[in-house]
């Protein structure tokens, strides 16, 4: 009988808010410049072509208080979005139309990025993946299952707060890319599963973040992450 050389490390589970069940995480796909206002700030076209596609591991969810900044950068940036979570297999391509069907809860939660080891790859015109797929590069709320709050409208407000400022603010509703976009977009280049995890993208006001710093994300309606940089 053959063995693991090591136990395999466990699956990421988020849990349900108000249920007693967790979220076993697959993987974490990311729109990027997916509001027009957030796009503009990082000199990048606004045009709605082909959404900009990156991912995480599944393990860079954090779901503690205290969020460890991470070595290697000095630039440190928030990024507040939306989470969308998938409950269900794709058995091929959506159809447009399709997305929704699969999702099963929703979220709010923070794309970290190392602002200053993007800004050094982007420059050489390499991939992103030092700057966005690091340990804890994912802080996420507890997931709230659509049964229980059915999918947030446009008019959801989205926003996030350093120190009790307001940095982030937008609605749901300027986001170029909606949920069923992405979803029928993501399942002609990936097999999607359920357990995935979709960061919708973010709006303007992205900054740096400070040790000490105290954030809280809102999803209106839906979801609030709070913690403090370790």
């Amino acid at each position: 009988m053959r063995a693991d050389l090591f136990p395999a490390p466990p699956v990421p589970r988020v849990p349900f808010a108000g249920r007693d069940q967790d979220f076993p995480v697959h993987r974490i796909y990311c729109v990027g410049r997916n509001f027009a206002d957030h796009a503009k700030e990082m000199g990048a076209p606004v045009e709605r072509g082909t959404p900009t596609i990156f991912m995480k591991p599944a393990d860079a969810v954090h779901l503690h208080p205290r969020l460890p900044y991470p070595s290697g950068t000095t630039d440190l940036h928030h990024e507040v979005e939306m989470v969308v979570a998938l409950g269900r297999d794709a058995d091929g391509p959506l159809a447009p139309g399709e997305g929704l069907a699969l999702v099963c809860a929703y979220g709010v939660g923070l794309d970290l990025t190392r602002r200053d080891l993007q800004a050094i790859a982007k420059d050489k015109r390499l991939p992103w993946d030092v700057s966005k797929g690091f340990d804890a590069s994912a802080p996420l709320s507890a997931l709230r299952h659509v049964d229980d709050i059915g999918h947030p409208s446009a008019a959801a407000a989205l926003w996030l707060e350093i120190n009790g400022e307001r940095r982030q603010a937008s609605t749901l509703g300027e986001m170029i890319f909606g949920v069923d976009d992405i979803l029928v977009h993501l399942s002609t280049l990936f097999r999607l599963r359920a357990g995935d995890l979709v960061f919708m993208g973010t709006p303007a006001g992205v900054a740096a973040l400070q040790r000490g710093d105290r954030y809280r994300a809102v999803l209106e309606g839906v979801a609030e992450l709070s913690g403090e940089v370790a």
